[in-house]
């Protein structure tokens, strides 16, 4: 049921495309190969590039179960697809997956794109479309189609993965307990921008942690 449905959200997707850039969600990496799921979300990128779905992919996450940035790692492995280093960009702030659509769409803005979608299994595909209908964040869905990948080569190039280490690493399992965790995964530690949020009700919950519109315009005008 998830297949078919992340099937028809890509086919209504298409109908937006090309988009300026897709957000790919990080996985944990072990620094000897790519598991299913890494395999999975950067082949899929790969494949919505080089057909032209999209002109930019940004890969997120921060280092959280082992050492290695996550969305450093994924950036590795696309360019080593054949993906030009331009064309990747890496949040690497996020720790949980409301985090890494936030924050990427963040970066996103921030870089001048307009037109973003959210790449990634169907699985996550299905609650992290909860989370962007609840927030009315514009965001598309471009997940990934399993049929698809079936008939691409998913082979694992060769990268170096030294490079997207980071000093001092503390996994996050040893920062947070269970229910610390889970409150990140429902974005309860998501620093808002008060202009994405839509609803009064959401600026009120979130006023302790939400950067007001005058602070980003005054910080707007001091980089000017």
């Amino acid at each position: 049921m998830l297949y078919r449905s992340a099937d028809k959200a890509f086919q209504k997707g298409l109908e937006n495309q090309p988009y300026d850039a897709v957000i790919v969600p990080g996985f944990p990496y072990n620094g000897q190969k790519w598991d299913m799921v890494l395999q999975m979300r950067i082949h899929w990128a790969n494949y919505l590039y080089t057909r032209g779905y999209t002109k930019n992919i940004i890969f997120s996450g921060s280092a959280v179960a082992t050492p290695y940035v996550e969305s450093k790692v994924m950036a590795s492995y696309a360019q080593a697809l054949g993906i030009p280093r331009e064309h990747l960009f890496t949040e690497e702030k996020a720790e949980h997956s409301t985090e890494n659509v936030y924050y990427s769409y963040r970066l996103a803005k921030d870089l001048g794109f307009s037109k973003i979608a959210l790449a990634t299994d169907p699985v996550q595909t299905s609650y992290m479309r909860k989370f962007i209908k609840r927030f009315e964040l514009p965001i598309g869905l471009m997940p990934t189609v399993i049929d698809t990948l079936k008939v691409l080569n998913l082979y694992e190039p060769k990268i170096d993965p030294k490079p997207t280490m980071k000093e001092g690493f503390v996994k996050l399992s040893d920062r947070e307990g269970f229910f610390q965790r889970f409150r990140g995964t429902m974005g309860k530690y998501i620093v808002w921008h008060e202009e994405d949020l839509k609803k009064k009700k959401h600026r009120r919950k979130f006023k302790d942690r939400m950067i007001p519109t005058s602070s980003e315009s005054k910080n707007h005008k001091s980089v000017q």
